[in-house]
């Protein structure tokens, strides 16, 4: 009967309701894409860059209506959730977790203080890595984008592209906003064809 059903609500155009994300015993959702990791930032930069993938930093929080949202809602679309596992070294943070890490410049403290460090206030947000840190700098000091917050699937799918293809490094007039809005267009006109 639930087939037959499924059959139906496909046929008229409704999807079925996505399965809720996986909880892990932190309270946060979890991807099959995110790494457990030492949380040492040299080793995980290392080990993304020799997987040919850029290290990714996601700062979540338990409870937070916005991380939902995310894994609910954007992470399982197959093209966003396909495109991260292969190109990303994705390390969840927790904003409020008691977990020892070790940023680039040596510093080595529990998840909260080193997030309250970095200025961390608002979750998601997803710290880009480039694949060299310089010495003595921390994460966001070497960040070459920061996503702040909870955004539809096309933001969230060019943000990732954005920051693989090393758009940011570009000579040319096409910072993040101007490469999104032609996406958007691009795919307006995909739509029409």
């Amino acid at each position: 009967m639930k087939r037959v059903f499924a059959s139906v609500l496909v046929m008229i155009g409704l999807a079925l309701p996505v399965a809720a994300a996986e909880i892990g015993d932190d309270g946060l959702h979890k991807e099959s894409w995110m790494r457990e990791t030492f949380l040492d930032l040299g080793e995980d930069i290392e080990e993304a860059r020799a997987e040919g993938k850029r290290l990714a930093l996601m700062v979540e929080q338990r409870g937070c209506i916005y991380c939902k949202k995310m894994h609910e809602e954007v992470y399982p679309d197959e093209t966003i959730s396909n495109y991260i596992e292969e190109n990303f070294f994705v390390v969840q943070l927790n904003l409020h977790g008691s977990r020892e890490m070790v940023d680039f410049d040596g510093d080595v403290r529990p998840e909260r203080e080193m997030l309250r460090k970095w200025g961390m206030l608002f979750t998601p947000t997803v710290i880009f890595l480039p694949e060299e840190v310089a010495e003595g700098q921390t994460a966001p000091q070497a960040a070459v984008a920061t996503m702040p917050g909870a955004f539809q699937k096309g933001t969230t799918l060019d943000m990732y592209t954005w920051v693989n293809e090393k758009r940011y490094a570009m000579d040319n007039d096409e910072d993040f906003q101007r490469y999104h809005a032609r996406r958007i267009q691009e795919r307006a006109a995909e739509k029409e064809e």
